[in-house]
């Protein structure tokens, strides 16, 4: 899904290079994680449990499966990648 995205505000929000490709928003004030762009990419994606319910938004797929922990249960349904 692609969405025009328009902040009406940015006071708090602080970017963090979290790796020589990508970076990550974050909000100074208490930490939480909101967005995440890849350089070159000219888009940013938004973590979803930023967003109010309902989202109307499905699991479309899982990534990194082959690395996930004994405690973590993956749904059947969405295309697993490992």
């Amino acid at each position: 899904m692609t969405v025009k995205l328009t902040l009406t505000c940015d006071e708090g929000l602080r970017w963090y290079r979290s790796s020589p490709q990508a970076e990550r928003g974050f909000c100074q004030h208490c930490g939480a994680s909101l967005f995440w762009r890849m350089d070159g990419e000219g888009r940013t994606s938004i973590g979803s449990g930023t967003l109010n319910l309902p989202t109307g938004m499905a699991t479309a797929k899982h990534i990194f499966v082959a690395d996930k922990s004994d405690y973590y249960q993956i749904e059947p349904g969405p295309e697993q990648l490992p």
